[in-house]
């Protein structure tokens, strides 16, 4: 039994060469930007400050940015030398060997699945109380997952808001980015007037002390924002769809970060000087801020903005999920009927379809409360592979990447990165580890079990046998 035996980047071109180059830089940055500004915008900055950091938070949100900036070269590394779809997926496969790709895309899957499901609960209780503010309400029954004692049976709305950004994916990426685009236009233009209002009620006196906690507590609160960057990973999932990657897979992925960076910054930097630290431990901290300055109706439009920043997030991400799962079926570790291509978007219908069905099904019955760390760990464990491939990947004579982005001052950063997002898993808890053994131990059964046996590659060695 061969774990390691790789998989070959022309195969993979080959086979990816099929489905349409649309998307250009500009577009990724968009995808990148509602996958990473989502409601969390509203809310981290006020909670982190007034637990952890103060007005530091900024220096916090900062903090973050170095390091998942560090992930975020070595993915645009990674991107440029292997423009294939599957993410970290296909990179580990390629680079580490069959094995460690499987566990590198059972990861991302326990990502953005699990990712999607808990936005769409967020998403619909924003939506649901925006509709009981109109005066209509839904039934109560229809409105929580499966707990009869408590007198909820499914969570429709969440399961519709799934199940319509999936119908739109399904049109193409043509006409489904031109809708995320106009969405984050929007989204922006909200976070932008708060920032832009908002400074004209700032009060220095608030800034002070700016690390109240100190500077260990600002570092604290860094590893809570930590996780407000990740989804910008879910771009290199669309490599085999983007005219030029070399130059525009960096693009996005850099650009997304720096743009995610500022806004994180300038909401923290305004929020803590309108209003002091010590009152922002509050559900939704902006929006208090702005009513304490009586200016309700910009707060209003962030309910808006929370609902456009969700619905963006679950667009990547279900975007980002299908064509995982569809790159693990290219392979023949998953059935071979998840990859097929649609005669007419030519895009991976059959997959994008059983993803959201999934998605609605977990976002709709389960309560995912005790479930929303595992996102961290799947990520984490991806930055960090990908962080030390960088190395492997340099030393392979059939990759050359002549032109493409390359992560600086090799190999200090790429180690850097690496031992950075092990620190960072180092604070998740017993029960996320313990939730995440069960989870690949499961993933363990479905590759043995089938995968194994069903790989291309396992097919190509007993054909040269």
């Amino acid at each position: 039994m061969d774990l390691f035996r790789k998989e070959s980047l022309a195969s993979y071109m080959k086979t990816d060469g099929q489905m349409p180059k649309t998307m250009n830089a500009r577009d990724l940055m968009a995808m990148g930007i509602g996958a990473v500004i989502g409601s969390g915008i509203f809310i981290l900055p006020g909670t982190v400050a007034a637990n952890d950091a103060g007005p530091g938070v900024t220096l916090s949100f900062l903090a973050a940015a170095v390091v998942c900036g560090l992930a975020g070269m070595c993915y645009a590394e990674f991107s440029s030398a292997i423009p294939v779809a599957g993410s970290a997926y296909s990179y580990g496969n390629i680079i580490y060997g069959e094995f460690i790709g499987w566990i590198m895309g059972w990861a991302l899957v326990l990502e953005y699945l699990l990712a999607v499901a808990c936005v769409s609960t967020g998403w619909a209780a924003y939506f649901n109380s925006l509709l009981a503010s109109c005066g209509v309400n839904i039934p109560k029954a229809l409105s929580g997952p499966f707990n009869p004692a408590g007198g909820t049976y499914i969570n429709l709305t969440a399961i519709l808001s799934v199940l319509l950004i999936t119908w739109l994916l399904s049109y193409g990426m043509h006409e489904s980015v031109r809708v995320n685009n106009i969405a984050i236009i929007v989204k922006l233009a909200i976070i932008a007037a708060f920032i832009v209002i908002g400074v004209f009620f700032v009060k220095k006196a608030n800034y002070h002390p700016f690390l109240p906690y100190g500077a260990h507590g600002a570092f604290k609160g860094a590893t809570t924002v930590f996780f407000a960057f990740l989804g910008f990973d879910c771009i290199s999932s669309s490599a085999a769809e983007v005219k030029h990657p070399q130059k525009n897979m960096p693009i996005g992925i850099i650009g997304t970060l720096l743009i995610a960076t500022v806004l994180y910054m300038g909401v923290s930097l305004v929020l803590t000087g309108m209003v002091n630290y010590k009152h922002l431990d509050v559900a939704n901290p902006v929006a208090f801020a702005l009513q304490s300055v009586h200016q309700g109706w910009l707060a209003s439009l962030l309910s808006i903005g929370a609902l456009i920043g969700m619905a963006t997030c679950m667009f990547t991400a279900i975007y980002a999920s299908s064509r995982l799962i569809y790159s693990l079926s290219r392979d023949g570790l998953l059935p071979t009927s998840l990859h097929q291509l649609d005669k007419k978007s030519h895009t991976p219908k059959v997959a994008l379809w059983a993803v959201a069905i999934l998605i609605a099904i977990m976002g709709g019955f389960v309560s995912l409360d005790s479930l929303t760390n595992l996102v961290n760990i799947g990520t984490l464990l991806a930055f960090t592979m990908v962080s030390f491939g960088i190395i492997p990947l340099r030393k392979r004579d059939d990759i050359l990447n002549e032109g493409g982005f390359k992560v600086p001052l090799y190999p200090v950063l790429p180690l850097l990165s690496g031992f950075a997002c092990l620190f960072m898993m180092s604070f998740l808890s017993k029960e996320t580890w313990i939730g995440a053994g069960i989870w690949f131990a499961i993933g363990m059964v479905l590759y043995f079990g089938y995968g194994y046996r069903h790989s291309n590659i396992n097919d190509s060695v007993i054909s040269q046998a």
